[in-house]
């Protein structure tokens, strides 16, 4: 298994080009991965709605309940 350090210095010894190139590529799946993920969430989240795990709730509750959250002392 490649090491992150050894993938940096594969990609160093790549002319400029192809690391452009590489650069290119590797944003293209990794927003692929993060739209996987989004979708498998969102999937996750409209089964529980719909199984009555999540309520149903106004914009503001939610980011009521939100803030709420963040303002805990575990979460600072």
């Amino acid at each position: 298994m490649t090491t992150f350090e050894q993938a940096l210095d594969m990609a160093d010894g790549l002319p400029l080009e192809q690391q452009e190139l590489l650069i290119d590529i590797l944003k293209r799946r990794t927003t692929a991965s993060h739209r996987q993920e989004l979708a498998r969430t969102s999937q996750e989240a409209l089964a529980e709605f719909r199984a009555g795990i999540l309520k149903s709730q106004t914009a503001s509750e939610a980011i009521a309940e939100l803030q709420a959250y963040l303002d805990t002392p575990e979460n600072e």
